[in-house]
């Protein structure tokens, strides 16, 4: 089965990577494969700087559910929302929940508690796979633009690390739902972005350690984006043209990190070019057709 048709029947796919690797493009990317594939995908961003919006030709989400194509969505989310939302849903009456807000304790609690964000987060996508969150439509998958990749593996050992802290009340439910959800590889899956550059290259590798130790899985795909193309002009004097030879310098770093990976990562791969394309939406569309020829 193509490497796309195999992420395309997941609920939720975590894509991670090193910070400057295009994870994000490849995020969005990905959204808009899957949607043309017939999928209603929703792609969610957590960094509240909002970047994905660009990409996709469309406003800032500032929270709300934006469509931005057939089938497309878009939704920035802030972990906190989501446990507010929590704590709503079990007390009926407005003034007793405004108070449990406004509690010192509770807010404490919410920002420093130990993987609760991320549990919130991928208990949010859980409820847009289910058709739970209130005002919106069932989702078929959801496109996590997840952390830097340290952050990234915290996220997905968030339900074992709630589990062993809270153990009962309404997040407790939460968290034993979210980490059925995440262990099945039959619903979500984890795609790795990279450069083929030494430091992006070196925590690929580790994250796929660190999964295969803390979560008993492997990342799904590794996307190599960004590859120098061949230099096909024939043979030029690099003495006297230092852009052909920083090409060729670039060319080198990509073979000797690809070959690094041929030795330490045995799952599916997926090579993107270089493209001399402005990030946003073209980039986007470029990288979504290479991605649908795969």
């Amino acid at each position: 089965m193509p490497i796309l048709k195999q992420l395309e029947s997941r609920e939720l796919v975590v894509v991670t990577g090193k910070g400057g690797v295009g994870k994000s493009s490849v995020a969005a990317a990905l959204g808009v494969v899957m949607a043309r594939a017939g999928r209603r995908v929703l792609v969610l961003e957590i960094d509240p700087r909002e970047s994905v919006h660009q990409m996709l030709a469309a406003p800032p989400s500032d929270g709300e559910i934006l469509r931005v194509a057939p089938s497309l969505y878009l939704q920035n989310l802030q972990p906190r929302q989501v446990l507010d939302q929590v704590v709503r849903e079990r007390l009926r009456f407005q003034a007793i929940f405004q108070r449990v807000l406004e509690s010192p304790i509770y807010q404490h609690f919410t920002e420093g508690a130990p993987g609760l964000k991320e549990m919130a987060i991928l208990g949010h996508s859980l409820l847009l796979v289910e058709g739970k969150v209130p005002g919106a439509d069932k989702f078929d998958t959801v496109i996590l633009d997840a952390p830097a990749t340290g952050h990234g593996v915290s996220l997905l050992a968030a339900p074992l690390l709630v589990s062993e802290v809270i153990r009962q009340g309404p997040i407790a439910h939460m968290t034993a739902d979210v980490a059925t959800f995440i262990s099945s590889p039959e619903r979500s899956g984890v795609v790795v972005v990279t450069l083929a550059e030494e430091m992006p290259v070196s925590e690929a590798l580790e994250l796929r350690q660190v999964m295969d130790e803390r979560l008993d899985r492997e990342p799904d795909l590794l996307v190599i984006n960004a590859l120098y193309p061949p230099f096909t002009a024939g043979e030029v004097d690099e003495s006297a043209d230092p852009l052909t030879a920083l090409w060729r310098q670039r060319k080198d770093l990509n073979e000797r990190e690809l070959a690094r990976l041929d030795e330490g990562w045995t799952g599916s791969r997926l090579e993107l070019p270089l493209l001399a394309v402005e990030q946003g939406p073209a980039l986007t569309e470029a990288l979504a057709e290479r991605m649908d020829g795969s």
